[in-house]
């Protein structure tokens, strides 16, 4: 067995290591939707968060991705009653006022069905993007 320490790995020009190719995730939140005003408690390659409405919010990365064919994962919960939870909750990209760029994307938190009316500021809002920078 074997264990590898550094407290700094630099490329062969001896610069900072890029994750342009490699398999991590380029561009991560944490979103409190819930509320009022949207917050990222935390974030990697975020630049901004627009709240473009109730659960709908738009996110801007600070590091395009290569295309935009890159893989967006989300998960939402809300505390509401009491207790977190994920059932008859979704997180999904609101593909019906806009496509997924290199720079950024929109997503809408609500219940499974939906439209509009159906959005809600859930508390625990989670996206990640899988693919390769720009």
């Amino acid at each position: 067995m074997s264990t590898l320490k550094a407290d700094t790995i630099q490329n062969t020009s001896g610069g900072a290591v890029t994750l342009t190719k490699q398999s991590a995730t380029k561009q991560w939140t944490n979103i409190n939707g819930g509320g009022g005003t949207p917050v990222v408690r935390d974030s990697f390659n975020n630049s901004s968060l627009t709240d473009n409405g109730t659960g709908d919010y738009t996110l801007s990365l600070s590091n395009s991705m290569d295309n935009a064919n890159y893989s967006l994962q989300t998960t939402v919960s809300s505390d509401t009653g009491g207790a977190p939870t994920v059932f008859n909750r979704k997180l999904t990209v609101y593909a019906a006022s806009a496509v997924p760029t290199t720079s950024q994307y929109r997503i809408a938190s609500g219940y499974n069905y939906y439209t509009a009316s159906n959005f809600l500021d859930n508390t625990y809002n989670f996206t990640e993007v899988q693919g390769d920078l720009a």
